[in-house]
């Protein structure tokens, strides 16, 4: 009926009026879960005005490091969706680079955090797909609609890479409500 990714994990949900759970065990034991023959997930490219950042200042003064020298670690490498949650479409990225994990939580979460803020926060990187409360590190934040839940739009899914790209508030104005 369903199947439901994690980090270490998938849930898969049947119907035991359908297929008893020996043969679902056996179904299962059929599929071949060698890595060389996953499918390669999508890539996408995330537009981010890091000046829009409400953090900087605690992620700066906890690792040691400059703003313009934690964006450029922060945009450095792409990172894998590992999971989807806490809010529609929200995807746990990792992981940071070394130099940016260990970067606690908020010691008292927000009560709203803006939808396309961009947080971090232990060895992960995330973007909150809807406004919500929230612990993570604001960083900085996506003009881009990531998630339409009345259109059924999630672009991002378990397996995909994504890559932060660096834009300037301006370029944020222009581009705020397109989608990803």
């Amino acid at each position: 009926m369903d199947v439901v990714q994690a980090y270490a994990s998938v849930a898969v949900f049947f119907d035991p009026h359908l297929i008893t759970l020996a043969e679902a065990t056996a179904e299962l034991a059929k599929l071949d879960t060698s890595l060389d023959e996953l499918v390669e997930g999508k890539h996408h490219r995330i537009l981010v005005c890091y000046e829009l950042g409400l953090d900087w200042p605690l992620v700066a003064k906890h690792t040691g490091l400059g703003v313009d020298r934690l964006i450029g670690l922060h945009t450095a490498q792409a990172y894998v969706v590992y999971a989807i949650g806490f809010c529609p479409g929200f995807p746990y990225l990792g992981y940071l680079p070394q130099e940016l994990q260990g970067v606690p939580r908020l010691t008292s979460p927000r009560l709203s955090v803006d939808a396309g803020s961009v947080g971090l926060t232990g060895k992960q990187t995330g973007i909150y797909t809807e406004a919500r409360p929230g612990g993570w590190n604001i960083i900085g934040r996506t003009p881009l609609e990531l998630v339409n839940v009345a259109d059924n739009y999630f672009p991002l899914r378990t397996g995909d890479m994504v890559q932060f790209w660096r834009i300037d508030e301006a370029e944020y104005a222009r581009l705020k409500g397109e989608r990803l």
